[in-house]
């Protein structure tokens, strides 16, 4: 892989140390532990920022380690093109009908992330994207609490102090600061994308 690397965004570590306060004002109840993949199963969108990152921690992989995920992530991207042809011509999903999209994640719910090990851990974990950083705090809609994923059987009787949703909008925001400075730099239609296609090389990047 060519080129400088690109400069780590701080949101990536700030979102992790967001995740890690409020597993711990949770009293560490929450299920995500070293060894749980119950979150890296199954098809979901990414971003560009994401992207960038998943590339950036490729670099630092021995040739061996990056070729075997890349690979894993290329056979996904050649089911994925032969789902939805659209695909073929352009990676993004932005104006994709909601349904079209859950439609397309449902048929390949099965699928483990190409960076997902045999152990059950992350490959990329240092350099994974901002989803699964903040993925397994319970979403709180004010009124109810309800678990973030299907390991998360039961939520935590204690909820995360207003400064700590607060804290989540902010970084939200963000994240779409970013994505759009992102965006313009690079000249990029879209912003969102399949997982697997953050993991091979995008020509038009």
């Amino acid at each position: 892989m060519s080129g400088a690397p690109p400069i780590p965004s701080p949101l990536f570590e700030r979102t992790a140390r967001w995740f890690d306060r409020g597993n711990a004002s949770l009293l560490g109840s929450l299920p995500c532990t070293k060894g749980c993949s119950g979150c890296c199963v199954g098809l979901f969108p990414v971003t560009i920022l994401d992207r960038r990152e998943v590339r950036r921690g490729l670099r630092s992989l021995s040739d061996e380690h990056r070729s075997r995920i890349e690979q894993s992530a290329a056979a996904q991207v050649t089911a994925l093109t032969a789902a939805a042809q659209q695909l073929r011509t352009d990676r993004f999903i932005d104006r994709w009908p909601e349904q079209e999209i859950d439609c397309v994640v449902q048929r390949f719910e099965s699928w483990p992330c190409p960076a997902l090990e045999p152990d059950g851990t992350c490959g990329l974990y240092e350099f994974r994207p901002l989803v699964c950083r903040s993925m397994g705090v319970p979403q709180d809609d004010g009124v109810l609490v309800s678990g973030a994923c299907a390991v998360q059987t039961a939520v935590p009787l204690i909820r995360p102090s207003k400064a700590f949703r607060e804290e989540e909008n902010h970084l939200s925001g963000m994240e779409a600061v970013e994505i759009e400075t992102l965006r313009h730099q690079q000249g990029i239609e879209g912003e969102e994308l399949f997982l697997p296609f953050a993991f091979i090389p995008d020509p038009e990047v």
